[in-house]
């Protein structure tokens, strides 16, 4: 009987791997380390994300290709392909500044997160994470998408006798297993009306389904998607996100932001532009229309934010996250209508690396406001400019970049860049909505910045800032203000290779 699978290249599957097994090698080494030596685990889990990261460098001048059908060459269930590259690069880049993030989270825990359970837990669902982007047939996107999600879930509620972390857990993970049960059913429904798991077989069996299941393919495709729309916090699978970021530990709020929305537009690209093609007509308005809802939402329920409550700072970071989630939707939604659609995706994923970066970045200055103010108010940042002038400023940067102005340019060019896909595609109104939405954004954005720089109430309490922290805030802001210096960069390095 001949082998249903070609030998493994290990070299392609190298990233995700190295991340897996330096996670198993953090749980087991936490069984024989004792608790004045737990911060080692923390440098070994960034030194293994650092590892993985550059395991992407010999993979970058070819497409490569394993677990192959023996008799479909172009039927694998993992491609290393040049859309694969980025977002693995996006994926480990935002696990590897979470964690140097966790380090100092950890050590200012004093004891109350247990190290060794979670730097596996953050090293498993990166390797689920950085798979899923290489998956090339439904099985193994959904198993990338579960591996990904369910160590997510218990980082969320780790913090030990915290019931606003364990409500938040618990709504994060119950959202999430329903928004997966009806993603399997579509995944089963597709299956039956094409005989296919692989996303190339899929694309071109599905064109020719008999009529009579011709409205199953079409409900199967739009139960598939489900999942991945909660993934990217896409309204109305959205209202888990506040509660999450708010209870999950301030690292971890930072990888879901970046990280979690990676893996969901990862895979509703694939599913949808690589899988199904062909029913453009039918995931092409319906992700229009969410990304004008999530948009919208996303930025009124930031809007709505008031700078005294408690954890305001981060709320309104969580729902900045969703608005800008509506906007790396537009260009997904633009691809069913665009004769261009590699052009289309390559805009979302030039979206998603600008946002990766100052979003990390905007949490890391966070996370250093919250050591001295725990409950993280958007008033805590008065007279920020006063206490840490360098903070105020990357966080004041970080902020005009999402927001679109200078001398944020790499935000200014991303958005650009999606207006240019709707624009393109024909969706004039979805371009409107958006502009609507970036003017309700300046608002909010500018109304925290110019907090920043005024006349602080009290006495100015100077920040110390722990290295692991510093090296953080300094990285993205180096990348931040390299991008704005040349933002082209972003769109060339951004080219999918998908097609």
């Amino acid at each position: 009987m001949s082998s249903l699978v070609q030998s493994v290249d290990w070299l392609a599957i190298a990233p995700p791997t190295l991340a897996a097994v330096v996670g198993l090698v953090v749980l087991v080494a936490d069984l024989f380390i004792g608790e004045e030596k737990k911060a080692v685990l923390g440098w070994v889990s960034v030194a293994g994300l650092a590892a993985s990261a550059l395991m992407l460098l010999p993979l970058r001048d070819g497409d490569r290709a394993t677990f192959c059908l023996t008799g479909d060459a172009h039927a694998c269930s993992y491609t290393a392909d040049r859309f694969t590259l980025v977002i693995q690069f996006l994926v480990l880049g935002g696990a590897l500044l979470a964690a140097l993030l966790s380090v100092t989270a950890l050590k200012d825990a004093n004891k109350d997160l247990p190290e060794g359970e979670f730097w596996f837990l953050l090293l498993s669902s990166a390797a689920g994470a950085a798979l899923l982007p290489a998956s090339r047939d439904l099985a193994t996107l959904i198993v990338a998408l579960e591996v990904a999600s369910l160590p997510a879930f218990a980082l969320v509620g780790i913090k030990r006798g915290d019931k606003k972390s364990s409500e938040a857990a618990l709504k994060f993970f119950l959202s999430s297993v329903t928004a997966t049960a009806v993603s399997l059913m579509g995944v089963s429904f597709v299956y039956a009306t094409t005989g296919s798991l692989y996303l190339t077989q899929i694309a071109d069996k599905i064109q020719h389904v008999d009529g009579q299941f011709h409205t199953l393919a079409q409900a199967g495709v739009v139960l598939t998607l489900v999942g991945f729309a909660f993934k990217t916090a896409a309204v109305p699978f959205h209202f888990w996100v506040p509660d999450t970021y708010v209870g999950a530990p301030l690292p971890i709020a930072a990888y879901l932001s970046v990280v979690g929305k990676a893996v969901g537009f990862s895979g509703l690209i694939l599913v949808t532009v690589v899988a199904l093609p062909s029913y453009g007509d039918v995931w092409g308005p319906a992700l229009a229309a969410l990304a004008a809802f999530t948009m919208t939402v996303g930025n009124v329920g930031a809007l709505r934010q008031q700078g005294a409550r408690a954890y305001s700072a981060v709320r309104l970071l969580a729902w900045s996250s969703v608005g800008q989630a509506g906007y790396l939707l537009v260009p997904i939604a633009s691809a069913a209508y665009s004769k261009d659609a590699e052009k289309a995706i390559g805009s979302t994923v030039a979206y998603a690396l600008m946002y990766a970066v100052v979003n990390l970045g905007a949490f890391a200055v966070a996370a250093l406001v919250a050591r001295t103010s725990p409950l993280n108010r958007i008033s805590d940042y008065r007279g920020l400019y006063a206490r840490s002038p360098l903070s105020a400023l990357i966080l004041g940067f970080f902020l005009l970049c999402l927001a679109g102005l200078p001398p944020g340019i790499i935000g200014l060019f991303a958005k650009v860049t999606v207006f240019a896909a709707a624009v393109d595609a024909g969706l004039g109104w979805l371009a409107v909505v958006m502009a609507v939405n970036v003017v309700i954004a300046l608002f909010y954005y500018l109304q925290w910045t110019t907090l920043l720089f005024r006349a602080p109430e009290g006495e100015s309490e100077k920040h110390r800032v722990p290295a692991p922290l510093t090296a953080a805030i300094a990285l993205t802001a180096v990348l931040g203000i390299a991008l704005s210096g040349a933002p082209q960069l972003v769109l060339r390095f951004s080219a999918t290779g998908l097609f």
